[in-house]
């Protein structure tokens, strides 16, 4: 079923304007600061948030029109998997997944098959007969995704599905979640803060900021072209803006980097990846027309690389390996030279 929304949300300080369509089939992952209104956005979907102005449609059919139409959430055919996994905890895993078909009028016979089906599929028949307090939190996270499948909803909507999870629990359910995805054919709207679960999980990715929609692009656009220093930082790359002329970009803020597309004038944004910008102690002989003095002002681990952020003109972040940051005694303070190939810069219209 698809889904489409053109409205604006109340959303405590200020107001949350969205205009996107989310087909059959598709995974559209919505990313944002806290507070951005993320979950505003999915309640509204599911019928929990009334939009203050404009539409929701599922399917075409319109399920909120600003009091003039009005579809309560048991009748939207949308399963909901809230941060909390808001499992009833009087109740056994089996009487929470047959919940939802019990209350839309299953009969009994059916939904006891619906739901021994859906246990199998989700690894949790073994846990039937638990509560929820008895579960860890990786089989909580599956009796909610059984429970949410068990009414047959066309639309599946995930509210930071993996964030209570620890890194390995997480793995693993990321891996099973992209299972459960591909055999979805409806559509599916996943909240979350974690950029790796989006780039791995998501069609589309709808990044929310300032009350509006800043960027709706494919994983690999927003990567290669993120639109706000937000996106950047979600992706791991320095976005810098300026104006270029000639080949040339006049940063704003300081710097001049030389670009290796000559054709774009004007306003612009330009992308540097981490892994493009080499660091020195020194400045390098012969080094390239990119090369400038900087100050080392941070370093972060992150996985197999360290993340040197560098203040200068312009300011940039680099990858390096710990074994880098041993030999060059790389520390907060330490003056550097930073350098990145022409052909290593990616330049687009602002």
């Amino acid at each position: 079923m698809s889904v489409e929304v053109d409205a604006t949300l109340a959303h405590a300080a200020f107001e949350l304007r969205v205009a996107s369509r989310i087909p059959d089939g598709s995974v559209v992952a919505v990313l944002g600061p806290n507070g951005a209104g993320k979950s505003t956005l999915l309640r509204a979907i599911a019928g929990l948030h009334p939009v203050a102005s404009g539409a929701v449609w599922l399917d075409g059919r319109t399920v909120d029109d600003a009091g003039r139409a009005w579809v309560p959430p048991r009748d939207r055919l949308v399963g909901f998997v809230p941060q909390d996994y808001a499992l009833f905890p009087h109740l056994t895993v089996r009487q929470n997944v047959a919940f939802g078909p019990r209350a839309r009028g299953i009969a009994r016979s059916t939904t006891r098959r619906l739901v021994d089906d859906v246990l199998e599929r989700f690894a949790v028949a073994e846990f039937a007969d638990r509560r929820p307090a008895a579960l860890s939190g990786g089989q909580a996270q599956r009796v909610a995704l059984a429970r949410a499948l068990a009414t047959a909803p066309r639309t599946l909507l995930l509210d930071e599905p993996l964030a209570a999870l620890d890194v390995r629990t997480r793995d693993e359910v990321r891996a099973e979640l992209i299972a459960v995805l591909a055999s979805f054919d409806g559509s599916t709207v996943l909240v979350t803060h974690e950029p790796l679960d989006a780039l791995i999980l998501a069609d589309r990715i709808l990044v929310l900021e300032g009350g509006a929609v800043v960027q709706d692009a494919t994983p690999a656009e927003l990567s290669r072209q993120p639109a706000t220093d937000y996106v950047a930082a979600l992706v791991g790359v320095t976005l810098l803006r300026g104006t270029a002329r000639a080949g040339a970009i006049e940063v704003a803020g300081g710097g001049t980097l030389h670009v290796a597309d000559t054709s774009i004038h004007g306003s612009v944004l330009c992308v540097v990846r981490p892994e493009s910008v080499s660091i020195a102690r020194h400045r390098p002989e012969g080094s390239a027309r990119n090369c400038w003095p900087g100050t080392v002002s941070g370093l972060q681990s992150s996985t197999d690389r360290v993340r040197v952020s560098v203040q200068a003109a312009p300011s940039v972040v680099a990858a390096v390996t710990p074994a880098a940051v041993a030999d060059l005694g790389l520390a907060p303070g330490m003056p550097v030279w930073v350098s990145v190939k022409a052909t290593d810069l990616a330049v687009y219209p602002a």
